[in-house]
């Protein structure tokens, strides 16, 4: 629940930093003052709502790196290090992707994601409890699963989701506002919200509305979950993804190591049950995942 908290707070943080920003700007009592220009208010809560989910993805590596301290193999120490570099390599020629960076991070837990502003500048880093549990081919399979994220566009694709979301809850959460103020000021002539009334009302509806968005983009991470599963089991094999994910399922009891920034761009994430977990969760269970790539194979 902790995670779904963290999770929903900063997207809402977000919203509610954009508001603020219009207010101090002006923008809000210049439209006001005005009619509310509904083309204005779009314009200004995209520049403004994009303008954080683009800062996000463009330090998206820089962040990563220092969130979990992973250390990027520039040269190879040892075996281990020469194997992972290697298999990336040929992982991204396969995708046709230019090499990431690759990277080795210091958790216990066997984890791994990708992130980066695009395709051919990424970063895809594996923890160091993963290289010691797993067997090759199953590293080979998670590994798979990251470069499929990478060549899928996912991160940016996610970014402009958010973006776009952010955006409409802005507006709508004015367009509302000014709908209430409107009504209110019909029944009582000289009434309305006024100043801090509006304010109260707006940052209600950005929640709620913040809310309705979450929700989404938490379906739309499932959904690309289930693609890089099957990019995963292309590019190492059907057998080799259900194992590494049947791995991943008997340590799902211990502690999630992962960064909140990250959930959306790890291998896995705890098992989630209830329903409102469901509807946040950025990863779909690992039972309904590993049955996914079954299915598949079994069309095949």
């Amino acid at each position: 629940m902790m995670r779904i908290i963290l999770f929903l707070a900063t997207n809402l943080a977000v919203v509610l930093v954009a508001s603020v920003t219009l207010r101090l700007l002006g923008v809000e009592s210049y439209l006001q003052a005005n009619g509310l220009n509904m083309t204005s208010l779009l314009i200004f809560c995209f520049v403004v709502g994009m303008a954080g989910s683009l800062v996000s993805l463009f330090i998206s590596k820089w962040a990563a790196k220092r969130s979990t301290g992973t250390q990027v193999i520039d040269q190879p120490r040892n075996e281990t290090e020469k194997w992972l570099l290697d298999t990336v390599a040929e992982l991204a020629r396969e995708a046709g992707i230019e090499m990431p960076e690759v990277g080795i991070f210091p958790a216990q837990q066997s984890n791994a994601f990708a992130t980066g502003w695009n395709k051919n500048a990424a970063l895809v880093a594996v923890s160091a409890g993963l290289l010691n549990r797993m067997r090759p081919e199953e590293v080979r399979a998670v590994l798979g699963h990251e470069i499929g994220h990478v060549a899928n566009g996912d991160m940016v694709t996610l970014a402009l989701i958010q973006g776009v979301l952010n955006t409409f809850v802005m507006f709508f959460a004015r367009i509302v506002a000014q709908v209430v103020d409107s009504f209110l000021r019909g029944r009582d002539e000289g009434g309305g919200l006024g100043f801090i009334g509006y304010f109260a009302v707006v940052m209600v509806l950005e929640v709620v509305f913040g809310l309705v968005a979450s929700i989404i983009v938490a379906w739309f991470s499932r959904f690309r979950e289930y693609r890089a599963d099957a990019a995963g089991a292309r590019l190492a094999g059907t057998g080799s993804m259900i194992n590494a994910l049947a791995r991943l399922k008997s340590e799902s009891q211990m502690p999630d190591q992962m960064p909140e920034t990250l959930t959306a761009f790890a291998i896995t994430t705890g098992q989630t049950r209830k329903i409102m977990e469901r509807l946040f969760a950025s990863h779909p269970p690992l039972d309904d995942r590993i049955r996914a790539l079954k299915e598949s194979a079994y069309r095949q």
